[in-house]
């Protein structure tokens, strides 16, 4: 369906037309394979750009159960449900947040170099990734943004099946996609494309955009 992740950022920046131009919208992407498509999405609108990091926080002893996250901003939620259930203590969840503070924390100040964050508070915010399979990720990344007091949270991806609309309007005030197949294996099956994004690729997207006289534009 996508020759790769810029062309996905293309034909999804056709579907959300109706925020070129305007002054309240900021583009987010997900790093690191979403931020090739959220480029396309922003220089085509000719919007900000600007990342949305997420942390998990791993609990003691199983690391892939997630007890909270952190992310952009200073955010950091809490699954008080599993903390209380698995007994975790105030000193585990510190813990767990300063391991995960220092990973965010070197991406952020790798990917944006001496540029600060755009600021979200009473903006519509575009979250972008390149593609979605369940949708617990974006739905953290959501919770974390709300927290930063946005306007309207739209979350926007080139391909997800048709059950994952329903859990993003869950928590999100808009989704929008160009594909929703019924058959879906994994997100890279649908680009032809799908080699990973490296490190190096994000900081240079976002220098371009910072650098753009479009997204320029939008943020003045």
């Amino acid at each position: 369906m996508f020759h790769d992740r810029a062309d996905g950022g293309q034909q999804l920046a056709e579907r959300l037309s109706q925020y070129a131009g305007r002054k309240d919208v900021i583009v987010l992407g997900i790093p690191r394979g979403g931020v090739p498509v959220a480029f396309e999405v922003a220089q085509a609108l000719g919007v900000p750009l600007d990342i949305l990091l997420v942390r998990k926080l791993g609990t003691p002893g199983q690391r892939e159960l997630a007890m909270g996250a952190i992310a952009s901003g200073g955010v950091r939620i809490l699954n008080e449900d599993v903390v209380r259930e698995l007994g975790i203590t105030q000193a585990d969840v510190e813990s767990a947040v300063r391991e995960q503070q220092v990973e965010l924390q070197r991406r952020e100040e790798y990917f944006r170099g001496s540029r600060t964050a755009v600021s979200v508070e009473g903006k519509t915010v575009i979250v972008v990734d390149d593609g979605i399979a369940t949708g617990s990720s974006m739905l953290a990344a959501i919770e974390a943004l709300r927290t930063l007091h946005p306007g309207r949270i739209v979350v926007a991806t080139p391909v997800a099946p048709p059950q994952v609309r329903a859990r993003m309007l869950k928590s999100a005030d808009g989704f929008v996609t160009v594909h929703t197949p019924e058959r879906f294996f994994a997100i890279g099956e649908f680009y032809e494309d799908f080699s990973q994004t490296e490190d190096s690729e994000v900081r240079d997207l976002l220098r371009r955009a910072a650098a753009s006289p479009a997204t320029a534009q939008g943020a003045a």
